[in-house]
């Protein structure tokens, strides 16, 4: 297999490389966390590159690209630990794309893909314990007009976005819909995660919503896969440049009047991280590729992908810190905030438990078949 980027992959990577470098330094970062984790203008600068459209048609303003370009896109923005959630965009933008009706492709689409239009995927029930099939939220029909009620937690800006999409159930199956914030009965709560971003608890009292799929579950289970391809992606940017901060400390730190970069014992736990790295990249490349495959297929392929990111940034996060000592923690060091992130990746769309689990289910019914 071909593993080696397009000449247009490799442009679009430099693109979004430049724009990290020059547009979202550390000092940029540390203002937008302390300003609340999200910044329009950072979101308007990211969709000017077209990234907000990455999975939308061309016919609907986007660049009508897939998972590999995605791949490439959500690593630099990992090696710059950006806060605004683009991987929400590529969410939203395939859901809507694939299921939504021509009215509502042409209300939402376009904003999208210009970064005028923040749609994000509003899932995650206190209850549920990352199980997608558990959902308390509720869905009522009237003639063709629906309403949704219920609490949504951890969503990602979701008292900055414009629009959610929102499973409930409805008629005794999960069912998705589109829900606009500014309708009525809904309200969002805002707060800052460990990572410096933006989420919200959202609630939904008998808001007008638009049916995006009945059958619901099949479509929601993809998009979380597809959100689990961006986070594996991402968290190979955030360890490639965790562990460049690490060897460029090892090599200026003094112990004795040598340089601890000398030491054998801290060589080798380098390697380790380097071997870990390698490892997630390789499962990375796994998940991208398998985002199109049957479902059965996809999903053993994105549990097992996010299953070895856990490990890994866990591994790369928790070695970076041990090796800097007591600054590795500090919040005036580049370094600590990496090791956030890498940190609250883990427990995005399911930890590692939790996959771990989902693959020894999915290989005994496997299993259970040839038998």
């Amino acid at each position: 297999m071909d593993f080696n980027f397009s000449d247009d992959q490799q442009q679009l990577r430099d693109a979004v490389a430049k724009w990290v470098q020059k547009s979202y330094d550390f000092e940029r970062r540390r203002k937008i966390e302390a300003e609340g984790g999200f910044s329009r203008e950072a979101w308007s600068s990211l969709a000017e590159l077209g990234l907000g459209g990455l999975y939308i048609p061309e016919a609907d303003g986007g660049l009508g690209m897939g998972p590999v370009e995605g791949m490439v896109v959500m690593e630099e923005l990992g090696r710059g630990i950006v806060l605004e959630p683009l991987a929400q965009s590529l969410i939203t933008g395939a859901v809507l794309s694939g299921h939504a009706d021509a009215a509502t492709k042409e209300r939402w689409l376009p904003g999208i893909a210009s970064g005028e239009a923040l749609v994000v995927l509003a899932h995650q029930e206190k209850k549920a314990r990352y199980r997608l099939d558990v959902c308390a939220a509720t869905a009522a029909q009237a003639g063709n007009a629906y309403t949704v009620s219920g609490t949504k937690s951890l969503v990602p800006a979701g008292d900055q976005a414009d629009a959610f999409i929102v499973p409930a159930q409805l008629n005794g199956q999960i069912a998705l819909f589109l829900v606009a914030r500014s309708e009525d009965g809904v309200a969002a709560r805002g707060y800052g995660t460990q990572d410096g971003s933006r989420a919200a608890e959202v609630v939904f009292d008998q808001a007008a919503a638009t049916l995006l799929a009945a059958d619901g579950l099949p479509v929601l289970e993809h998009a979380v896969d597809i959100g689990i391809a961006a986070t594996c992606a991402e968290g190979v940017g955030a360890m490639e440049k965790t562990l460049a901060l690490t060897v460029e400390y090892l090599n200026t730190r003094k112990q004795f009047g040598v340089l601890i970069g000398s030491f054998q014992a801290l060589r080798h736990r380098v390697a380790d991280m380097k071997m870990q790295l390698e490892l997630a990249r390789s499962m990375s490349y796994y998940a991208s590729l398998k985002l199109n495959a049957p479902a059965a297929e996809r999903r053993q392929a994105l549990a097992r992908a996010k299953y070895q990111l856990g490990v890994s940034l866990r591994f790369v996060g928790q070695q970076s810190v041990q090796m800097h000592g007591g600054i590795g923690v500090t919040d005036e060091y580049v370094g600590s905030h990496y090791f956030r992130k890498l940190t609250q990746m883990e427990m995005v769309y399911g930890d590692t438990l939790h996959h771990l689990g989902e693959v020894s289910a999915r290989m005994e019914e496997t299993a259970g078949v040839f038998a």
